[in-house]
């Protein structure tokens, strides 16, 4: 699911910024961007994140800024870099034939010549600021997760909704397919010139196997079942996205050997339309927490 939060703590004349996005994915991956100096952090972090997120890419940037009074020592300038910029623009200008008209504002501007004087900090002492503001972030990126569930959710009841109205349609045609099957049997047998009694022993038989072999009553609970426990899960708590995978291919397999086993174009056709409404659910899922 999709989503982004930031968070933000202040110590010690440091402010640390703490962004968190998420884009979809059946497993949970965690990119972690932290300075340098602070890359022990990294597994505390992640840890943090699988704490409140259980599927997705979540890329987490950490970033820190010195708030300072002000005065010389709130400005770093390199000097050094500052001069190397300098010469090598000079000698570009030589080499190409053109005039050096170098100003200090353009100096400037060149990276890592002026600076705001960052405090050192050790990731002991950095992290419980550091968590404070992943928590903040992580807090709103959940709540663009929750808002953008309960959209994925209506859809999702919606559908379920559709496929209990083909599931009793498929009820219902399915106990006429014997007797349609009987009435087409007894025709073939009148137009082949051997008609039979309806109580003759062997067009009885017959009709009884088929009657047998067609039936997807147990299929027709399960599939029941299947959405009383679709609608449990969405109405549960605690993340249920690879449930709800796992459901999904269930429901799968009792749609396809009902379209096997029906030998009804009307039952074909709702079982199709039905296995269509699932793979939309299952899109939908493949975002779910």
């Amino acid at each position: 699911m999709t989503g982004f939060g930031r968070g933000e703590a202040r110590r010690e004349g440091v402010v640390w910024q703490v962004e968190c996005g998420s884009v979809n994915r059946k497993q949970l991956e965690v990119a972690v961007n932290l300075p340098r100096e602070l890359a022990d952090l990294e597994g505390a972090v992640r840890s943090q994140v699988a704490a409140v997120v259980s599927r997705g890419r979540v890329n987490v940037i950490v970033r820190s800024q010195a708030v300072m009074e002000g005065g010389a020592d709130a400005v770093k300038v390199d000097s050094a870099l500052a001069q190397q910029y300098y010469h090598s623009l000079h000698a570009l200008a030589l080499k190409l034939g053109i005039p050096a008209e170098i100003s200090l504002n353009e100096l400037a501007r060149l990276p890592g010549v002026v600076s705001l004087a960052q405090t050192e900090t050790s990731a002991e002492d950095a992290w419980p600021v550091i968590e404070e503001a992943l928590a903040g972030a992580l807090r709103q990126l959940n709540s663009m997760r929750e808002a953008e569930g309960a959209n994925l959710r209506a859809d999702i009841e919606t559908r379920l909704a559709v496929i209990e109205s083909l599931l009793a349609s498929i009820r219902e045609k399915a106990a006429t397919v014997p007797e349609q099957q009987r009435k087409l049997l007894r025709q073939r047998l009148e137009d082949a010139g051997l008609p039979l009694p309806l109580d003759d022993e062997r067009l009885v038989k017959e009709i009884a196997l088929f009657a047998d072999r067609t039936d997807i009553s147990e299929e027709l609970t399960r599939a029941a079942s299947h959405v009383k426990q679709f609608r449990a899960y969405l109405a549960a708590k605690e993340p249920a996205g690879r449930s709800l995978d796992f459901l999904l291919q269930e429901f799968f397999r009792e749609f396809n050997t009902m379209g096997s086993k029906c030998n009804s174009a009307g039952i074909a056709h709702d079982v199709v339309t039905a296995k269509s409404e699932l793979e939309k659910i299952r899109e939908q899922v493949q975002n779910a927490e």
